[in-house]
This record gives C-alpha cells, sequence and structure tokens, in this order.
C-alpha cells in the first residue's frame, strides 16, 4: 500500500507540472500516461509479459476487458489514451488521475456514443492513439463477450485501422487468475485490497494483426474484430496456461 500511495502522489505531481488538469487531451500527455502506467504496475507487482512485438503504426486499439488493471497493463507498454465507462470519473483518486490521463468517459445506454465517436475522431485525425475496451464491461476473461461496435466507425470514418490486443492473468498455479477480474459488481476498494494481498501479478498481453476497415460497415466490422480478438485469446491461453 506504501509504494502505491507514493506512485498516486508521483502522479498526481506529474499531471499538475504537464498542466494535464487544467489542459486534458493533449498529444504530449501519453508520455506521461505511459510512465504512469509503468510505475502503477511496479507499485502493484505486475510482471507484464507481451508475446509479440508492439506496433508503432497508428491505430485505434481495442482488447478484451477483465479489470481495471487492464490500462495500467496496456498503457504500460505503449503510449495511448483510454476510453472508460462513466463510473470510472467518480472513483476515489483514480478517477481524478484518469481524467488527467486524458481518459474519455462514457455513460452506457446514453447518447454518449455519439459525442464520444466524434471525439475519437477528432483524436484519430490527430493521429493521437486511442484505445476502447468493445465488451462494455468487464469479464472472468476466459472468452471474449458480445463486442458492442458503434465506437468503430470513428475508424471507419478516418480510414484509420484497427490494432486490437488480447490480454489474460495467469495464477501461480498457470491457471486463470480469479482474484484479478473485477466482476459481480465488486466494488472498487474492496476489490484494491484483494488485489494488494496477491504477491504477484502475471499479465500476458498479445497484439494481434491490424483490421483495416476498408470494404466495412460497422456490422462486418465488428464481426471480424470478434473473430479475431476470440481466436487470439485462445492461442494467447494455450500459450500460457498449463493444462488443469
Amino acid at each position: 500500500m506504501t509504494a502505491l500511495l507514493k506512485v498516486i502522489n508521483e502522479g498526481f505531481g506529474l499531471a499538475f507540472r504537464e498542466g494535464a488538469f487544467s489542459q486534458p487531451n493533449q498529444p504530449k500527455h501519453t508520455r506521461m500516461v505511459r510512465y504512469f502506467c509503468r510505475r502503477l504496475c511496479e507499485a502493484l507487482d505486475i510482471d507484464v509479459t507481451v508475446h509479440a512485438p508492439m506496433p508503432v503504426e497508428h491505430a485505434l486499439w481495442v482488447s478484451n476487458h477483465v479489470s481495471w488493471l487492464d490500462v495500467a497493463v496496456i498503457g504500460s507498454q505503449t503510449r495511448i489514451f483510454f476510453l472508460a465507462k462513466a463510473e470510472i470519473q467518480n472513483w476515489p483518486v483514480f478517477g481524478r488521475l484518469a481524467q488527467a490521463g486524458g481518459t474519455l468517459f462514457i455513460k452506457r445506454g446514453s447518447g454518449d456514443s455519439v459525442v464520444v465517436k466524434e471525439q475519437i475522431s477528432g483524436f484519430l485525425n490527430q493521429k493521437i492513439p486511442v484505445l476502447f475496451f468493445p465488451e462494455a464491461t468487464t469479464t472472468d476473461g476466459r472468452a471474449v463477450k458480445r463486442l458492442h461496435g458503434k465506437l468503430l466507425a470513428s475508424a471507419i470514418a478516418t480510414r484509420t485501422s484497427i490494432q486490437p490486443l488480447v490480454l489474460c492473468y495467469v495464477n501461480e498455479q498457470g491457471q486463470l487468475d480469479q482474484v484479478v477480474p473485477f466482476v459481480d459488481d465488486n466494488g472498487f476498494a474492496p476489490h484494491l485490497f484483494q488485489v494488494l494481498g496477491l504477491k504477484k501479478i502475471r499479465a500476458h498481453l498479445m497484439p494481434l494483426p491490424a483490421i483495416s476497415p476498408e470494404g466495412h460497415d460497422v456490422e462486418s466490422l465488428t464481426a471480424e474484430l470478434h473473430r479475431q480478438m476470440s481466436e487470439g485469446l485462445l492461442a494467447l491461453q494455450q500459450q500460457v496456461l498449463q493444462p488443469a
């Protein structure tokens, strides 16, 4: 806990120095986000293994979603902004840091998707990378659930490739970790203390081939993305999990 508090304090200081509270969403802030995510992984003792070179080409990034830790894991490996559900904006401490880190927030089931799609399109036109979690909720990490692809329209409109990622967390027995997933309406604070109780968190991250939006509409692009992410997650699990 002491290491985590130290990193949080460092994050606030960095955000103030970079002007991230007064002028968020600046391209230069992606460097700050990556640095903070790396420090957060260190404080939480997250060991991140990347199973293929991280892409450097401009893209709209997507990933399966297991835990709030996903942001730290992915953000530690590339310079990027994130899209998150609006509830996170109200989380103590971390919500304020997420705002400073350029996070875009969206309310589930509202008309926010239209506004956020326009914001993402603006970022993509400026070659600023953004990542969102198209499952729109966290899962236990076993499989990729149904994808909500409305925001993929921003990639189609700006002719930007989709860059999929898949990730999973593995426990000491070589099985999918059951503590890290942030599911079943767990409160953030109780889950944080559960995570802090782990000796080490082993995260595995694998980028997949980019998908061109050319020739796709939202429906077909969503279907292709789901196919590739499902196959990719299965391939990753086959590499890192021990036989039950």
